[in-house]
């Protein structure tokens, strides 16, 4: 079964890596919208992580609870 200490520690370099782009971003990081947009999409796609990681958790718990 998967560790509940696995999950937090995925979520929590997936938050890292998320702030970080959202910094580079706020900070003028992109030097064109092509890089602007792969950063983007970067950052969608860490938060689909995110969100899959959290769902899995979720049934994770009702799964045990049954």
């Amino acid at each position: 079964m998967i560790d509940d200490q696995a999950l937090k520690y995925l979520a929590k370099e997936l938050k890292k890596a998320e702030t970080g782009l959202l910094e580079s971003l706020g900070d003028g990081g992109a030097d064109d919208y092509p890089q602007y947009r792969e950063m983007c999409g970067q950052i969608r796609g860490l938060l689909y992580a995110q969100d899959l990681i959290s769902d899995l958790a979720r049934k994770l718990e009702k799964f045990e609870d049954e």
